[in-house]
């Protein structure tokens, strides 16, 4: 690989699909084959030490690896049969494995004993663990929470003319409801398009991220009261009624200490295999990841 090795991705050594029966071919002869044509192999451009990992391994391996990009997909399926296959040769290495035949479902099972035999499991300390919460006090706090209700003037994403009329109505309803806002009930149950309409509106108290993402940047940002403008989201329009806020209160240390633990020790054990894969990479090497890698990037 390139003169600083990458590292390469831990969540593929706890996958339970087996590898492709393919992926532990060698195929010797990869590098110099041309595109593929009608009853020619796959061709190879990754390897691993002598071992070829052909693009047709690639394919099947992506469709556990959904991503926005082929790109990007490829790259991940990529990673992912590297870290296998750097797993596979050293297991062989040390006797775990013959060097060809038996089942795929039981080299697997020898290839994740390599690894757990590999890296030592250390359960960081209680002091460890309240260093980290003094040091991160923003992340342990209960959620903020806004008492809602709203009338829903829906409208679907695609339709402009319908999201116009739909905010111009909902302006006209917020002015009206500035003048008489216990009016709001019945005005959600005359024209709100969401369930919520026969309870006047209520949504009851909603913690970030319960709702649609858009919606929730909104509805934070408002001061309690009925908000001066409608609220756009995917649905449509929402005049909103903020009618009670509580803000996120710190949480004691030991009532988030197994959640702190349980990330610490994940934490170690990441740079663990990280350190692992790298040593393997020293002693098995890669070839063609880094190009597979950089069209991800460039794509």
């Amino acid at each position: 690989m390139g003169s600083l090795p990458k590292f390469l991705p831990i969540t593929v050594i706890d996958s339970t699909q087996p590898v492709p029966a393919e992926a532990h071919q060698h195929q010797h002869d990869g590098a110099e084959q041309g595109p593929r044509s009608l009853g020619q192999p796959a061709p190879c451009r990754l390897f691993v030490e002598d071992t070829a990992i052909s693009e047709a391994d690639i394919a099947r391996e992506m469709q556990h690896h959904r991503a926005l990009r082929p790109e990007q997909s490829r790259a991940e399926a990529a990673r992912a049969l590297v870290v296998r296959e750097l797993l596979r040769l050293e297991a062989q290495r040390l006797g775990l494995l013959a060097p060809a035949g038996g089942r795929v479902s039981d080299e697997e099972v020898l290839i994740q004993q390599l690894l757990e035999d590999a890296i030592e499991d250390r359960v960081p300390t209680d002091q460890d663990c309240r260093r980290y919460f003094e040091q991160n006090p923003e992340r342990f706090r209960s959620p903020d929470r806004v008492r809602l209700r709203h009338i829903l003037l829906a409208a679907p994403a695609d339709d402009v003319a319908g999201r116009l009329e739909a905010r111009t109505e909902g302006e006209r309803l917020a002015n009206e409801l500035k003048e008489a806002p216990h009016l709001f009930a019945d005005f959600a149950l005359r024209h709100s398009r969401c369930p919520s309409s026969s309870e006047g509106g209520d949504l009851g108290w909603l913690q970030r991220g319960q709702t649609t993402p858009e919606f929730d940047r909104q509805v934070f940002r408002l001061r309690e009261g009925l908000a001066g403008f409608p609220v756009e989201s995917r649905w449509g329009y929402h005049v909103v009624s903020i009618d009670g806020r509580e803000e996120g209160q710190p949480l004691p240390f030991d009532a988030v200490l197994p959640q702190i633990r349980d990330y610490l020790e994940l934490q170690v054990r990441q740079r663990e295999v990280q350190a692992y894969l790298l040593q393997l990479q020293g002693r098995y090497p890669v070839r063609g990841l880094d190009e597979i890698e950089a069209e991800a990037e460039i794509g």
